[in-house]
């Protein structure tokens, strides 16, 4: 889909729903206009010439088709926005057998379909269900289904990515005709699951996260992702009227929800962490569970994986005080973004031959994980710990780290593997270039999530299987005097959620305003909580 006649056609050929959607409401956007964002595609063109040597399809055709609008009085984030679909669009393939599916990288030959892999899939999911041709999201979604993918080769909560694309498109179909899958998928995993302790183990590589502090054991990550999976299964079961499965797969997540709460929860250092029968669990060597008698142990370092919880669930109100560490000093604070360990740990960033590691350098795909357990968290109950100023510095500090400097001198936007929180430099990147003369490996790197986490949280649309639209933007008073998301695909509708703080700018009034196809349903003065009923 790189020619510019593939992305025309890409944009006549949306689905019928689509093309309905857009001729039935009259206008696709309701406060902004298409071509004034034109500009940012032209200069990220450019940069590409100038970083790569090659000479990228104009995308700005296929974003203008698909993408919601987004501005704000904050110039680096809306630039930010742009670039990160810029980059999205890099990895949408049209296949024959299976229709689109999304990559983690532009050029793997090595790999089928330049990797169309599982540990970044939800990102993917999450963020192309805003986008308006619906077939992408939902031909990813049942790729997983089919005998060419490889759902398990990493950690992959794929009922849940379902459910979130449901949950944007108010449609169970997608999950309904997957549901017999999504339950062999689950029960595949009991290869992984520790009856002894109902908890399942993971390789720290596997979990996508390889050469952590941590280690291996029985992990946060995918003990919460199946905990997401079993509540999707569950809703979708009762969706297709299957009561005695919904049973049984709530009674799963019930209780991984304790095991996490009771054994996961390191008491002494107020934090989830790995739990191992020894300080190299032989999981990695022997795929078999602990010998009889063995005494586990917690890892006794805290991992930014820790906050994963809060993505799918609500801990015990007692266990919020983690939250303290993500800005502390010698917990997960960095200037371009939170380290994957805490810095007081004495094997922070040890020493280690491997370009990708998880003992601290900072990674977009953690941070894309601790921005929606943060959003989570937010939308609860009040806690004393961390608040929405905290948020919006975590989103800060990602919008700054997506950058490079170029043999020019000149700094242009851009995405790629990991990290250092303190300087700024890809280490990744740097390593292979460095070690193998391998360059470009991980350009424009697909691996995690940016749109959706800035819809869902910082502008704050939470998105529900009911007809209630609920909006809470995490954004703090007083950090941006107007945003608007318009033309964004849900339940069928397209909605424009605007905020002017003078009513000066958008001309359509002042404070936060919600727009259904383009007609006002509701507003408040202020930037806050608001929520109103889908039009029938």
């Amino acid at each position: 889909m790189k020619a510019v006649l593939q992305f025309v056609l890409a944009a006549l050929l949306l689905p019928a729903t689509t093309l309905a959607q857009s001729k039935a409401h009259g206008k696709t956007f309701a406060v902004l206009h298409p071509g004034d964002y034109r500009h940012y595609v032209a200069q990220f063109a450019a940069d590409e010439r100038e970083a790569t040597g090659q000479a990228p399809a104009d995308e700005w055709p296929w974003i203008a088709a698909n993408v919601p609008l987004f501005e704000s009085s904050n110039k680096q984030f809306e630039e930010m926005y742009y670039f990160r679909w810029y980059a999205f669009e890099k990895h949408i393939e049209q296949t024959a057998d299976h229709g689109y599916l999304i990559t983690e990288w532009t050029h793997r030959p090595d790999l089928p379909h330049n990797g169309v892999l599982p540990d970044a899939a939800p990102f993917h999911l999450g963020e192309a269900r805003w986008l308006r041709n619906g077939k992408i999201a939902e031909d990813y979604a049942r790729f997983w289904a089919s005998p060419d993918a490889r759902p398990r080769t990493y950690s992959f909560p794929w009922a849940e990515g379902v459910r979130q694309v449901a949950l944007a498109t108010g449609d169970t179909k997608l999950g309904t005709d997957l549901l017999d899958a999504l339950i062999a998928n689950y029960m595949a995993w009991d290869d992984h699951l520790d009856p002894a302790i109902g908890l399942y183990w993971q390789i720290d590589t596997r979990d996508a996260m390889e050469k952590s502090i941590g280690g291996d054991g029985y992990r946060t990550p995918l003990n919460s992702y199946m905990l997401a999976d079993a509540r999707a299964i569950a809703d979708f079961a009762r969706a297709a009227h299957q009561i005695a499965t919904a049973g049984a797969y709530d009674a799963k997540a019930a209780t991984l929800e304790r095991l996490i709460e009771t054994r996961l929860w390191n008491p002494k250092d107020q934090f989830y962490e790995d739990l191992s029968p020894t300080a190299d669990s032989g999981i990695r060597k022997q795929k078999k569970f602990k010998d009889p008698g063995t005494q586990l142990k917690f890892s006794s370092v805290r991992e930014l994986v820790g906050y994963i919880p809060w993505q799918f669930y609500a801990p015990t109100p007692s266990h919020d005080v983690a939250w303290k560490q993500l800005f502390a000093p010698k917990g997960f604070a960095g200037k371009y973004g939170p380290t994957t360990a805490e810095r007081r740990s004495p094997r922070f960033r040890f020493a280690s031959s491997d370009q990708c590691t998880w003992n601290g350098p900072s990674w977009p795909y953690a941070t894309t994980q601790t921005l929606l357990a943060l959003a989570s968290l937010l939308n609860g109950p009040a806690q004393p710990y961390i608040g929405n100023q905290q948020y919006y510095q975590l989103f800060a500090n990602y919008v700054l780290s997506q950058h490079i400097k170029l043999a020019s001198g000149r700094t242009i936007d851009w995405i790629d593997e990991d990290l250092d929180a303190d300087t700024d430099e890809w280490i990744a990147k740097e390593m292979l270039i460095a070690k193998h003369k391998q360059v470009g490996r991980g350009n424009y790197y697909n691996h995690s999530g940016f749109a959706d986490p800035l819809i869902t949280g910082l502008i704050g649309l939470r998105p529900r299987a009911d007809a209630r639209i609920v909006i809470h933007p995490l954004l703090p008073p007083g950090a941006w005097n107007y945003f608007a998301v318009d033309g964004l695909p849900y339940h069928g509708h397209l909605l424009a959620i605007v905020y002017d703080e003078t009513g000066r700018h958008y001309k359509q009034g002042r404070g936060l305003m919600l727009f259904v196809d383009g007609k006002k349903l509701a507003s408040r003065a202020t930037l806050g909580p608001l929520d109103a009923e889908l039009p029938q």
